[in-house]
């Protein structure tokens, strides 16, 4: 059954929310299915060390599992953790290493893309 694009964007507002409570850096959201074909949405963030990257990478794939049930059909990059990238088909998640970021700069290729605002989680204490 294919996702709605309400499903598609709940899942990546939850995965962008797994990235930033690992210390996901500068964590944005991007609509890149009217420019690109095979996805609807990039969700992109990054790590200042691999095993940080990691951290994230893992924290994203168990809270999408966990809180809207889809595992990622492929996931690349673990083993030197410089880029992650975690395909679920509708959406595709990429956790660089900082200096990879800046490199590839994803943002500016989908510079046309929509950006989806998203929140961070409240804090427990502010809750």
């Amino acid at each position: 059954m294919k996702s709605t694009s309400e499903d598609i964007r709940r899942q990546t507002v939850v995965a962008a929310r797994a990235a930033a409570a690992k210390k996901g850096e500068d964590t944005l959201i991007l609509e890149v299915g009217l420019i690109l074909a095979i996805t609807d949405s990039f969700v992109i963030t990054s790590g200042s060390n691999p095993r940080l990257v990691r951290t994230i990478a893992e924290e994203v794939e168990a809270r999408v599992a966990a809180e809207c049930g889809p595992k990622p059909l492929r996931t690349e990059g673990l083993d030197d953790a410089r880029w992650v990238l975690l395909d679920y088909g509708d959406f595709v998640v990429h956790v660089f290493l900082d200096e990879v970021r800046r490199y590839y700069d994803l943002e500016r290729l989908w510079s046309d893309a929509p950006r989806v605002e998203w929140d961070e989680e409240p804090s427990p204490a502010s809750r």
